[in-house]
Formats: structure tokens, sequence, C-alpha cells
């Protein structure tokens, strides 16, 4: 059984990043990075705080939007163009096939969310050129420009000579490159010199990014349980208003919770979101995350997607697909 599981959720990944949707959308968060210290320039307060949260909010929206379309992918397209008769009509129960679609996606999730983690950091690393006598990070921009350069040059040799695939290949070597880029800006400063203390890296970043993959996973398990009823479309509206609704959660039912019914209902069933966002800690020096704090956010993003994955279990075991 954890072979039929292993299976699905393979192919699932390898298919899911073979998507050019997928492609697409890590390239456009991956611009929409290192295009963010010219969005955050010229602000009131501290421009990089800005920044900081606006990597943030990128890395949010860009991993909403692949987990969508990475879940719709995994059961809509299948039923659609009839390859899930294929997998179905072995002996491999529909609970199984649905555990490995989610394996499958999530792990795609992360990939996409790792580099787009990297990316932010590295944007951050660089920072706001707020006055005229700010200058580039050269370290920054040499280090992302062979890291992008290499996965596209040794892409584009495996794609002709072996017939690789082009999207899948690339993001992979990105990771790659990407990892070791990371560890090189640790130890090396702006001036090329050996100073991890000089780095501009902020262990708070990671843990926001931390807490933004554990609200992905409810939402790649809401997309999921969507996908087994709804097409994509369909999907999509629904995770962007949960999504939205997610955010707003604490306001619409929060306050009402205690008086009235319906808030306490809407309070249970919708998420709140909010409590992944590390706004506060940004902005306010006081205001810190601790590892309690993550765990109890993982307790509470492991229980709203243990729930989202057995209604999908449900839906979908009297689904036609035939």
């Amino acid at each position: 059984m954890l072979y039929k599981l292993y299976s699905i959720a393979k192919n699932t990944f390898i298919e899911t990043i073979r998507q050019p949707v997928y492609a697409v959308i890590v390239a456009a968060a991956v611009f929409l990075f290192f295009l963010s210290p010219s969005l955050s320039m010229y602000t009131m307060d501290d421009d990089n705080k800005l920044l900081r949260e606006l990597g943030l909010s990128t890395l949010f929206i860009a991993g909403l939007f692949i987990a969508t379309f990475s879940a719709s992918a995994a059961i809509t397209e299948e039923i659609e163009t009839k390859t899930i008769l294929t997998t179905l009509s072995k002996p491999i129960p529909r609970y199984i096939f649905i555990l490995g679609k989610f394996t499958g996606t999530i792990a795609a999730v992360i990939l996409a969310h790792y580099i787009f983690t990297i990316a932010m950091l590295v944007t951050i690393r660089h920072g706001v050129m707020s006055t005229a006598s700010d200058t580039h990070d050269m370290t920054v921009i040499i280090s992302a420009a062979i890291t992008i350069g290499l996965s596209f040059a040794i892409t584009a040799f495996l794609n002709y000579s072996y017939d690789w695939k082009f999207t899948s290949t690339v993001i992979i070597l990105i990771s790659i490159f990407a990892t070791m880029a990371i560890v090189f800006l640790y130890f090396i400063d702006p001036d090329w010199k050996f100073n991890p203390a000089g780095n501009k890296f902020n262990s708070v970043d990671i843990y926001g990014s931390i807490l933004l993959l554990i609200a992905l996973f409810i939402l790649t398990a809401a997309a999921l349980m969507f996908s087994a009823r709804f097409n994509v479309l369909v999907t999509l509206s629904l995770c962007i208003g949960l999504f939205l609704l997610g955010l707003i959660s604490d306001y619409v039912f929060g306050r009402f919770a205690e008086s009235h019914l319906w808030a306490k209902i809407g309070k249970i069933i919708i998420p709140s979101l909010q409590v992944f966002w590390i706004s506060d800690a940004i902005y306010e020096q006081n205001s810190k995350v601790t590892v309690d704090y993550i765990a109890s956010c993982g307790i509470y993003g492991l229980l709203y997607t243990t729930a989202f994955i057995l209604i999908a279990i449900a839906l979908f075991q009297r689904r036609q697909v035939g």
C-alpha cells in the first residue's frame, strides 16, 4: 500500500512541476522578488521593513496560486482527460489516491516555496537603495546571475541532448544552485570578505516563511478538497475566497463568536490565516516569534489540513470519474 502511495505521489510531483503554469508562477514570483527593492523605496518609515513585508506577501500569494493550480491539475485534469480511469482500474483505494495526490502536490508546493524563500532572503540581503550614496550589492547580483545563467544553460544542454523536460529540469537546478548561492551569501559580505555577522539575514524572516508554509498546507488540502468535486475555475475561486476570509476571520467571526452562533460556526470552519502572518514582529521590536508559537501554529495547521483531506476523501468516494 505504501508503494502505491509513493508511486502516485511521485508521479503527481513530476507532473506538477512539468506544468507550464507552475513554471510561469515561479518565474513571475522570482521576478517580483527582484523588483521589490524598487517598489519599497521612499517610504516614510524604514524601507527595508516594507521590503520584508512585501517579500512575505509575495511568498504567500505565489504559494496560494501554486497550491491551487497544482491541486486542481492533480485531480480535475485527470478526470477530464480520463487518465484517472487507468489508475483507479487497478486495486488502489480512493483514499490512497487522494493521499498520494496530496503528498505529491505538497512536495511541489514545498519546492516552489523553498525557491521563493531563497529569493526573498537574497532580496532582503541586497536591501533597498534609499539614498544616492547607496551602492548595489554585487555579491548578490553576481550570485543571482550565475544561479539563473547556469540553470538555464545546463537545462538547455540536457533538453537538447537528452530530451529532458525543460520546465521541471530548470526548476530543480535553480533550487540546487540557489542553495549554494544562499550559503555563499551567508558567509560573504558585500565587500567580498568572510563576515557572517554582516549578511543582513534575520531569523524572523525564516520563521515567517515557515509559518506561511504551514498555511499553504491548509490551502493545498482545501484546494484538493474543492477539486474533488469542482473544476479548476471554481476551485480557484473558492480557494481565493477561503484565503481572503481566512485573513479577516478574526474580524468577521471572532468578535461575534461569543454572542452569535453563526459567527462561532464560521470561526470553526474558516481557518484563521492571520495567525501565520508576522507583520507585528517586523515592525515592533518587542514582538517576537518563538519556537513555541511556531509549534502551536503547526498543530493548528495540522488539524485543519487533516480535516480538509478527510473531507476530500469523503467527497471523492462517490464521485463519478467515468
